[in-house]
């Protein structure tokens, strides 16, 4: 009885043993320098940084919405007269060399002004009618001309002279470089702050930011005094892009 009990013990124990060394194996030895970091599973850390680049450039190309704008004392004869100036300022833009796929309506309405007394309505004085077309100029030298062209066809509104880079990518490429090289410098200045060498980069994300506008520009203006063609200042663009960017500390 005795000699079956020590043979159980000692089972146990090897059963025990085996167990153990199957966890020791489990988990991968680390060893570290003394003032070396170790990363723990999970939570390898980091210096995690923004940085910010911006590329200037001259816009090459326009959109402007040009506007015809009626008041007759009824529908249909508002709706006639204002078709009929805006087929004299779509002739006028193709004249003057803007595609048909460059040309798009924005708004179209129709609708009654009120007579108002003192005791609220009082009846119709007429209809109105307004028409707006997106124009996209492709040769910024002949924004002032368009212009021209349009006013002299009829074209009583003018709204959101805004320029643009028709090509954007190298101007968001010379951003991007910018940004990453601002972002290395920021996370240099942080691991030299903390006492921490960096590493490679763990994790990159960008946001590419819409071209800023000149200022002064993309407001409306009447355009019924226009007796030439208008000074237009295109003025300068800039891309902004941002990334934040991980890096890992080294040892």
């Amino acid at each position: 009885m005795s000699t079956k009990k020590n043979t159980i013990a000692v089972l146990m124990v090897l059963v025990l043993g085996m167990a153990l060394a199957a966890c020791n194996g489990a988990l991968p030895a680390q060893t570290a320098a003394p003032g070396q970091q170790t990363a723990i599973a999970g939570n390898p850390g980091g210096v995690t940084v923004i940085g910010q680049g911006t590329a200037y450039g001259q816009p090459d190309q326009a959109t402007v919405i040009v506007g015809v704008d009626t008041f007759a004392s009824t529908g249909e004869e508002a709706t006639t007269q204002n078709q009929a100036t805006l087929d004299r300022v779509m002739a006028a833009l193709d004249a003057a060399g803007i595609a048909t796929e460059d040309i798009q309506t924005t708004n179209y309405s129709l609708y009654a002004e009120q007579i108002y007394g003192d005791n609220g309505p009082e009846g119709i004085a007429g209809y109105r009618v307004s028409n707006q077309v997106n124009v996209k100029i492709r040769d910024i030298s002949r924004v002032g001309d368009v212009l021209a062209a349009v006013t002299e066809a009829g074209a009583n509104a003018i709204y959101g002279v805004n320029f643009s880079v028709a090509d954007p990518a190298a101007l968001e490429a010379e951003a991007r470089a910018a940004a990453m090289d601002d972002a290395r410098k920021r996370a240099d200045s942080l691991a030299e702050l903390g006492g921490v060498s960096l590493g490679d980069i763990v994790v990159i994300s960008e946001v590419v930011g819409q071209p800023v506008m000149p200022l002064g520009m993309g407001g409306g203006f009447a355009m019924e005094q226009a007796a030439s063609a208008p000074g237009i200042s295109p003025g300068q663009l800039s891309y902004q892009v941002q990334v934040q960017v991980t890096y890992g500390i080294g040892g």
